[in-house]
């Protein structure tokens, strides 16, 4: 069973994935106008921005895979009660050092 982080970031995932390779085919396969008669080329504003959303794209599939594989942690019920196990645990071996008779000094 897949607990909800591990499905939101399949979510997360899988949109990246989806998203980087629409703007892709977008970009590079789309036909280009240019409306605003700029003598600018295209490739120049494209690159940049390309590689900066790819970028991004890829931190956010990352961490949709960083969450879609790590298990859940444990509930906090279980490690309340492992906590309150532990002092009972050391108070009982603190008592039976105290009933020990200490070694005598040579002097």
């Amino acid at each position: 069973m897949v607990s909800k982080d591990q499905a939101i970031g399949g979510i997360i995932f899988i949109v990246c994935v989806v998203v980087g390779i629409l703007y892709t085919i977008g970009l590079f396969f789309w036909p280009v106008r240019n409306y605003f008669g700029s003598s600018v080329p295209l490739w120049l504003i494209a690159i940049p921005v390309f590689l900066a959303f790819i970028a991004i794209m890829a931190i956010g599939a990352w961490i949709g895979w960083t969450m879609a594989t790590t298990p859940p942690p444990k509930p906090i019920e279980e490690l309340t009660a492992k906590a309150e196990e532990k002092p009972a645990e050391e108070a009982a071996t603190e008592t039976e050092e105290e009933k020990k008779p200490e070694p005598k000094k040579k002097t």
